[in-house]
């Protein structure tokens, strides 16, 4: 093996023949040999090796694989030393090659060592984005999991920061093509990674781009098969992929396989939802996402029945005022108990789909029905009244820090909740029913359009139809409709649960085996 003395003699003879570099073949050997020696002669095997590999095409593969067991020696700085020179490779067809090894180096737990790969890939992308995009999908099919894992990282934290002259049109497609091969096999979390990589691709953020991406979402949902409530995996994934459609929705992008699904499978089914993650109120997650997608269903072929669907489920969260004794008292021990959290999603998803039927409840039910729903409305309303004075009680001169309490945060939910219910139940006592009002759901952020109806919706409690009030004592309203504590749910805010652990596992569980992948560098 050579010293360091012949290395620099070496070296000498190359750097001075300059383009004729390539007639002193036996010189470059000579530095490729330093890859057997200590690690002064590797330090400087590593620097020396990309600086002449342009010239010996016929010693490309010994010359990349003596770079490779440098990138792999257990002397850190070799390591990092070699990994920064990889570049220097990747000319022509050894391109992919070098993408693929640099795929593999992401798996490195030495944070400097791991900067280098990614800055290495960086430059290489900027040479043949394509080039290094096969070499990232090959690994993220085939690689250990570790390097897919890290790879996938990779794409979904980097590609945002290339320039529109490497991202081209038709390197988005590619793209877009690999992806789709990766997701025939995925884990929740990596399923997350990959729309957030693909949404973020120009040519898939036109009307066309994101409709493609809804049906790709579609594809993931298995919104053919037979929805099974008691299997968490199968919960999962809908939620999961529901969760990554609906930012998708738009007045020309429609949400109505989804919505029609969930109404057919998902409602009828709700009480009996098995949750994938301890803690976490599926039914009203559930719901939450319907009220989303609600705004923007097209035309259902089962508008009708779908509706009726609806309409029941509201009727089961919607109560009846309880019975009353002779003297006026409740003649049962409990008040119904008023879930608004639930009620605001389901009587917006009824709203938002009446639209579309909006002789539903006069033409579509019996008189008994109405009158039955007119009857509950007319409950919920009136005990929604004291709940919405006591929660502006509670706020009333409270501004800045005093409002940043988290029991002051509930309170203004809460009450972004009740308005948005009365502005529903107002609209629907109209003679015939309204479906005309806009509110906007107490999880999203308010738009500028509907501060006028914020307003609006506040003053609504005079515009209510009058109760008349029942034979015997006056009683407190307070005493009648006492809010239960607990109704709201603590998750008032924007949802978390899609970081909260994927499809319940690592791959091989609920979004298929990935079991026949090969394992093991392939260099």
């Amino acid at each position: 093996m050579p010293t360091v003395e012949e290395l620099y003699r070496n070296y000498g003879i190359l750097a001075d023949a300059k383009e004729t570099a390539a007639q002193h073949k036996d010189a470059y050997q000579v530095i490729l040999d330093g890859v057997k020696g200590s690690a002064k002669e590797k330090r400087l095997a590593a620097q020396f090796i990309p600086k002449f590999f342009k010239h010996f095409p016929e010693l490309a593969d010994s010359a990349i694989n003596a770079q490779l067991d440098l990138c792999e020696d257990e002397d850190v700085s070799i390591r990092r030393q070699a990994i920064k020179e990889l570049p220097q490779f990747a000319t022509g067809d050894n391109l992919p090659r070098v993408a693929d090894i640099l795929t593999q180096l992401l798996q490195s737990d030495d944070s400097a060592e791991f900067n280098l790969v990614n800055n290495a890939l960086l430059s290489i992308f900027k040479m043949d984005a394509k080039g290094t995009l096969g070499g990232l999908f090959s690994q993220i099919l085939q690689g250990e999991d570790i390097v897919r894992e890290r790879a996938i990282k990779f794409l979904s934290t980097k590609l945002k920061t290339l320039p529109e002259e490497v991202l081209t049109k038709e390197i988005e497609e590619f793209i877009f093509t690999e992806s789709k091969k990766v997701l025939e096999d995925v884990t929740g979390e990596e399923f997350v990674l990959f729309m957030k990589i693909l949404s973020s691709l120009k040519s898939l953020q036109t009307v066309s781009g994101r409709q493609q991406l809804v049906e790709l979402v579609a594809e993931q949902a298995d919104l053919e098969q037979t929805f099974n409530p008691s299997d968490p995996d199968c919960v999962d994934r809908l939620l999961q992929c529901t969760r990554q459609a609906v930012p998708l929705f738009s007045k020309n992008v429609h949400s109505t396989r989804f919505v029609t699904y969930f109404c057919e499978h998902v409602l009828p089914n709700l009480s009996s939802l098995t949750t994938p993650v301890e803690g976490l109120d599926i039914q009203l997650e559930v719901l939450k996402l319907l009220a989303e997608m609600s705004s923007f269903c097209g035309d259902m072929e089962k508008l009708e029945s779908n509706l009726k669907k609806l309409f029941d489920k509201l009727l089961e969260y919607m109560p009846l005022p309880p019975e009353e004794a002779e003297n006026g008292e409740n003649a049962g021990n409990e008040e119904p108990k008023l879930q608004f959290s639930y009620v605001e999603c389901l009587l917006y998803s009824f709203h938002q789909l009446g639209r579309k039927l909006p002789d539903f409840l006069t033409a579509k039910l019996n008189t008994e029905k109405v009158k039955d729903f007119k009857i509950r409305l007319q409950y919920f309303a009136r005990g929604l009244q004291v709940y919405i004075r006591q929660l502006r009680l509670a706020l009333q001169g409270k501004t800045g820090e005093a409002l940043k309490t988290e029991e002051n945060k509930i309170k203004v939910v809460a009450l972004k909740i009740t308005n948005n219910i009365n502005v529903l139940i107002k609209d629907l006592f109209h003679i015939p029913p309204s479906y005309k009002s806009t509110v906007t759901l107490s999880w999203k952020p308010v738009q500028k359009s509907d501060a006028g109806q914020k307003r609006a919706s506040e003053d609504t409690a005079s515009d209510l139809p009058a109760k008349k009030a029942p034979a015997g004592p006056k009683r407190d309203a307070r005493q009648i409709y006492n809010p239960p504590s607990g109704k709201y749910s603590s998750n008032l805010g924007n949802f978390s649960y899609e970081q909260r652990g994927g499809f319940r596992g690592g791959r091989g569980r609920g979004w298929g085996g990935r079991g026949n992948r090969s394992r093991g560098r392939i260099y």
